[in-house]
């Protein structure tokens, strides 16, 4: 089928000024926030409703066409990339369709913007707990996709444990329901298998979320170290003291920099070696009691002093300068790479350490703010893609990265997916059996795997891929 010909019959269902074709279009669509990884789609259709959506993926199953379903682009994997072949972008369906605060529950459409949702259950004294650093512009579809995290997941949990059920349209084009408003009614977790599949197993179309009360008190903490080591060790300290804080963040000297220098300063200490943010919330007294012990373990760690926002505006400009220093960043250099691992808090201390000695072999500027409290790291790679080099050697630095973090008893990513960024990785925590349990399980809902193809699990281990995906070829696909 020729491109004009897909557009046209894509066209009469989303509506014309719904599909893009144009190049300069296009280009809008080439990147999500990691700027390592590039894909021009063949066609961007923008369905507006639930129907549009089964209508859109029941046509592109009936031509063979390869699609990927994508949110707000805010992820920083590649995931929601689609090479030459069609992209679906769901930020039209953004209604918030029902809240029930007797339940905690709300129903929402995918491309419902992360921090609406809280401000929508505000009323009802209740919010929406997993709060990624772009929740202002992150959409609930695309969290799904990720199993996103955020600074407050260290107490509250990641997106998984706030999705009850879920509608969806799988790639066929057939619906169905996974979970309940209860929770699972009975065997296998689908919902927890579904959340977390980067975009393979189909398009939520409807999603379930559990709601929090709105916590009694809050106290939020910044200490100030001289070194980031210190820092790390005070980490570890406070959760071995039994107190889990609500958030735990680290940002080291680089990143406070750049921040305040920005206009997302937030007031933190610049000759710093690296900042805490520490949250703790509750009852008042349970808040208070903890805030005393937290102080004393951050002080008897080398903290250089410790303080508590005294407002409601203070608490919101210190969050805003954790939230925003990845665009503050941007004072650094053009480009910036997100990296994404995790590690045990007690690696913390040297896992830094060796990231730092990379970035200097490397001579490439590596900035850290991060989850410490779940030891899930990012260091930030500043650099300008322009300079083939100096990418090169960001490409470099990033294997050695997760490598080292793998070594440590970690993990590649913590919360921004494997997309196409972590795929050659994947052989580090993975066997070849395993990874091709993972293809038989994708093929569960997309037999031709055909949705977001050629993401998450290298190729080679899924050994039906070439011959299940040979006719979506001729569609103009590119597969390489």
């Amino acid at each position: 089928m020729t491109t004009d010909r897909l557009a046209a019959e894509l066209a009469a269902i989303a509506g014309p000024r719904w599909v893009r074709q144009r190049v300069p279009d296009l280009r809008t669509f080439e990147s999500d926030g990691l700027p390592t990884h590039m894909a021009r789609p063949r066609l961007v259709v923008l369905p507006g409703s639930r129907e549009q959506v089964i209508e859109v993926i029941r046509l592109l199953h009936r031509h063979e066409a390869p699609w990927v379903a994508r949110g707000a682009g805010t992820g920083l994997s590649g995931g929601a990339l689609a090479d030459d072949i069609v992209l679906v972008v769901l930020t039209r369906l953004n209604r918030i369709l029902s809240i029930d605060p007797s339940r905690r529950r709300a129903v929402v459409e995918p491309g419902v913007v992360n921090a609406k949702l809280s401000e929508a259950a505000l009323p009802f004294g209740l919010h929406y707990p997993p709060d990624p650093s772009s929740q202002t512009a992150c959409t609930l579809g695309g969290n799904v996709a990720e199993n996103a995290g955020g600074p407050h997941c260290l107490k509250y949990g990641v997106t998984t444990n706030y999705i009850a059920a879920l509608e969806v349209v799988l790639p066929d084009g057939s619906l169905c329901r996974l979970g309940s408003p209860h929770g699972e009614p009975w065997g296998p977790d689908l919902v927890g298998l579904f959340v977390g599949s980067e975009g393979m197993f189909g398009v939520a179309l409807e999603i379930t979320v559990r709601l929090e009360p709105l916590p009694q008190a809050i106290r939020t903490l910044l200490a100030d170290f001289p070194t980031i080591r210190a820092a790390s060790e005070a980490v570890s300290a406070i959760i071995a003291g039994g107190i889990v804080p609500a958030a735990l963040e680290m940002m080291d000297q680089a990143c406070i920099r750049a921040v305040e220098a920005s206009i997302y300063a937030a007031g933190y200490p610049v000759d710093a070696g690296a900042v805490l943010l520490v949250e703790v919330d509750g009852h008042p007294a349970q808040v208070e009691s903890e805030c005393l012990a937290v102080g004393t373990m951050l002080t008897a760690h080398g903290a250089r002093s410790v303080r508590a926002a005294a407002t409601p505006a203070e608490r919101a400009r210190l969050w805003q300068g954790r939230k925003k220093a990845f665009g503050a960043a941007g004072r650094i250099a053009p480009d910036l790479v997100v990296q994404d691992a995790v590690v045990p808090r007690s690696a913390l201390p040297a896992v830094l350490d060796r990231i730092g000695e990379i970035g200097r072999s490397h001579a490439i500027i590596i900035s850290n703010v991060f989850h410490a409290g779940d030891g899930n790291l990012h260091p930030n790679i500043s650099f300008d893609r322009r300079d083939r080099g100096l990418a090169d050697r960001v490409k470099a630095a990033s294997a050695e990265i997760m490598q080292v973090c793998v070594d440590a008893g970690g993990s590649i990513t913590g919360e921004h997916g494997v997309g196409a960024d972590k795929q050659e990785y994947m052989h580090l925590i993975f066997d070849p059996v395993t990874l091709a349990a993972m293809c038989a399980v994708r093929r569960v809902f997309d037999p031709a795997e055909r949705a977001n193809p050629e993401k998450v699990v290298p190729v080679h281990y899924c050994r039906e891929w070439a011959g299940r995906l040979g006719p979506a070829r001729s569609n103009g696909a590119r597969h390489e």
